[in-house]
């Protein structure tokens, strides 16, 4: 039966264990993860989390690393193990249901697909493996009884973002780099522009998509990310958000050389390792708790009582956020009080954010 649950809101340091070719695909394997573990109440009896990473893999500081920070927290309570593997450049849908499968065939539980192109191959593989709970982050249309389908108001966090852009902003000129040109990376986009005009309709809006298709590199290409937010700081904008993935370091990167304002994306990316000489100019981050959602499944998992249909994180819920780790965020009272106020209109019901431009 579908439920709807409170992504947990611990926060997990991700750590960096090493990577062994495996299948299609890295695996990062634990030593233990050919045992299989067994709850106190015996309901649990199995190899531990499946996760199949998305485009840029773990290290991206954001998207994945949020998601393999649930598969440790889960680990670390329940001692369930895992293996978590790494996707490779252009593979297809196949790849994909093949990943999958030898997941279920070992016989871990759950197996989560992380982002909306795990969709189709989470669809196949679960329907051969009912006794199996699946999971697909990002994407609510598989409705199958033994998948969870995890999504988030990403509009929401963007919202904030864009708040704290326009208080911030002291050139009234900010930027949004998606990384892809698709619906999902739109809703980060319609967010950020609703929250910017929120506080001055006049402040002026940069918007770009770094490619028309995942698999040009939108996701994946710091590069292609530090190009992008030199064009933007060229034009003027002195705050930019990233909802890009691992590109975003690229953005991240090259608004700390020019002395500018980058808010991050997903995880609280001030406090990521990689990303530490760039921190004094993170602003802050839209939260989106990938990790929370991950640890929820396994856990429901683990108690027997396993999660399915749509679970949805919004600001209620506590799924989705904006992070204030930066002291000098902190330090800026006006923003956070405006951020705040924001923060509860929504909650509130006084404010809906759009999902589209």
């Amino acid at each position: 039966m579908s439920r709807r649950t409170r992504f947990s809101q611990a926060v997990v340091a991700v750590s960096v264990i090493a990577l062994a070719a495996v299948g299609c695909g890295e695996s990062s394997t634990k030593a233990d993860s050919d045992k299989a573990s067994t709850s106190a109440d015996g309901k649990y009896s199995g190899k531990g989390i499946g996760l199949a990473y998305d485009i840029g893999g773990k290290g991206d500081q954001s998207f994945n690393d949020a998601a393999y920070a649930g598969f440790q927290k889960a680990e670390k309570e329940f001692g369930m193990g895992g293996r978590d593997i790494e996707p490779q450049d252009g593979e297809s849908d196949a790849d994909k249901i093949q990943r999958l499968e030898q997941l279920a065939k070992a016989g871990y539980n759950p197996i989560i697909g992380v982002g909306y192109i795990y969709a189709p191959a989470v669809k196949e593989v679960a329907a051969k493996y009912p006794k199996i709970t699946f999971g697909v982050i990002d994407d609510e249309q598989v409705k199958a009884a033994n998948v969870a389908d995890m999504v988030f108001s990403e509009e929401q966090a963007s919202y904030l973002a864009g708040v704290a852009a326009a208080k911030a902003s002291k050139a009234k000129h900010v930027g949004f780099i998606g990384g892809v040109d698709i619906p999902l990376i739109h809703k980060f986009g319609a967010g950020f522009k609703q929250g910017v005009q929120s506080v001055d309709p006049k402040i002026k809006i940069e918007s770009q998509y770094l490619t028309e298709t995942p698999a040009e590199g939108g996701f994946s290409s710091p590069d292609k990310g530090k190009e992008a937010a030199s064009g933007q700081i060229e034009k003027g904008a002195d705050v930019i958000y990233h909802a890009a993935g691992l590109s975003g370091q690229g953005v991240i990167s090259e608004a700390a050389a020019k002395k500018v304002w980058a808010i991050g994306v997903d995880s609280d990316q001030y406090n990521q390792s990689a990303l530490k000489n760039y921190k004094d100019y993170i602003l802050g981050s839209a939260l989106k708790n990938v990790g929370g959602a991950v640890y929820d499944l396994a856990k429901s998992v683990y108690e027997g009582k396993p999660l399915t249909g749509v679970q949805r994180g919004d600001l209620k819920s506590g799924g989705v956020g904006f992070a204030d780790s930066n002291p000098k965020y902190k330090a800026m009272t006006d923003v956070v009080a405006a951020v705040e106020k924001a923060k509860q209109d929504i909650i509130d019901g006084k404010v809906t954010v759009k999902t589209t431009d």
